[in-house]
């Protein structure tokens, strides 16, 4: 690039970011104005949980990272995460195994991540919640009458269509769990399906499916945020919170309805076993000498390199370790359909050659998923030209009014 055109790119760059930092601050502004006050001191809160501040900054910082985000950002990722206890949260639980919570809830010691999560303002939530009964129906429904417009609805757990959604009927109202959906869905400032049981179906919707389980966006016909995982990640959902305070709306999408920055590279990107692969260097069966020097699970079932994830990044328990790092490959649960594609688990997927290069993989990855880096890129370049069109036309139309 010349140097003329490098600095006019560098200009313009810093001007966008310039607008979005203008943006961010009067959106924080009606946060503290509009939204509850918040119940919980989050710096006492940590320093009670032996945080100190260095550390906080530290994990702003990456936060700030993970978002794709410049570093002059980490203050309002700051301010963002003190302000996380005043939005409100209704969350729903359908067809599922209430994994999701409790992977949130299970920390032996907790973090920056898991400290916001005691904070958050659940309105609603059927597994935390004392209420039960008539009781439990009124809380929701004051929770969405107070809240209309300006509370996020989590969801956990597919839909099931069959018998008219009879499969799945809920609470003393004998309401189904597609009007339970509907009701409070309508209502919401956003949708975040939490697990990939709301967001593709998951096992609820493996073949043969006898309940017509679906996901949230197929059974409602709405758009989604797709928190994805078997469970998911807490950071990830954390983050994508973090993101609304600060812009008043959702982080850029790939295809599948997954926050980019959570979910725009591959699990086989980040890990560590990755120059075994490129080394073709492969555990053969459980418990081999390769096994034992921490080689590529991929002859042994690992679908890292059709799965997008950041797993590899932030870990489980605490950041202390994942799947791949433990000695099991990934089996692609951030994906739709894993039960059924990805099968079997601990085989690699048929008619696939074996590594010997990143070209290789590329083209199995993208051939599987469908969600390419040019894909991604496009949409969030696409996302960014549309919400600097809207911003165009209501300046416009503020200067006429």
């Amino acid at each position: 690039m010349a140097k003329g055109n490098h600095s006019d790119y560098k200009k313009m760059i810093d001007r966008q970011y310039k607008d979005l930092m203008k943006h961010c601050q009067e959106h924080m502004e009606q946060v503290e104005k509009n939204l509850p006050e918040s119940t919980d001191d989050l710096h006492e809160m940590l320093r009670a949980r032996g945080i100190s501040r260095r550390e906080f900054v530290k994990w702003t910082s990456a936060i700030t990272a993970a978002l794709m985000l410049p570093p002059i950002f980490r203050p309002m990722v700051a301010k963002a995460a003190e302000n996380f206890s005043r939005l409100p949260i209704v969350w729903l639980h359908f067809a599922e195994c209430t994994g999701c919570s409790e992977a949130f809830l299970r920390s032996s010691y907790p973090n920056v991540d898991d400290i916001l999560l005691e904070t958050i303002s659940l309105e609603y939530h059927e597994t935390l919640m004392a209420a039960s009964g008539y009781q439990a129906e009124q809380n929701l429904e004051k929770a969405i009458h107070d809240f209309a417009g300006k509370f996020i609805c989590v969801i956990e757990g597919a839909l099931p269509r069959g018998l008219d959604g009879k499969y799945l009927t809920l609470g003393p109202k004998g309401k189904t769990g597609i009007q339970v959906a509907k009701e409070v869905t309508s209502k919401a400032a956003a949708v975040i399906c939490i697990g990939s049981c709301s967001a593709f179906g998951n096992i609820q919707a493996a073949n043969p499916n006898p309940t017509d389980s679906v996901s949230i966006s197929k059974a409602l016909g709405i758009s989604t945020v797709n928190i994805a995982g078997c469970p998911p990640n807490s950071v990830n959902f954390t983050g994508t919170l973090l993101h609304y305070l600060m812009f008043g709306g959702l982080p850029a999408l790939d295809s599948l309805g997954r926050p980019v920055w959570a979910y725009g590279k591959r699990i086989h990107d980040y890990c560590e076993r990755r120059p075994h692969y490129d080394a073709s260097e492969f555990v053969e069966e459980w418990g081999d000498a390769a096994a034992l020097k921490g080689w590529c699970l991929y002859k042994v079932g690992c679908k890292g390199p059709y799965t997008y994830a950041n797993c590899g990044k932030v870990r489980f328990n605490d950041g202390i370790s994942w799947p791949i790092m433990a000695g099991h490959g990934c089996i692609g649960c951030t994906e739709p359909g894993f039960w059924d594609t990805m099968a079997p688990l601990e085989k690699p997927l048929p008619d696939k050659s074996y590594g010997g290069g990143e070209k290789t993989v590329d083209k199995i990855g993208i051939a599987l998923t469908g969600v390419a880096a040019a894909g991604i890129a496009a949409h969030a370049v696409a996302s960014a030209i549309r919400h600097r069109k809207d911003d165009r036309i209501n300046t416009e139309e503020e200067k006429h009014d």
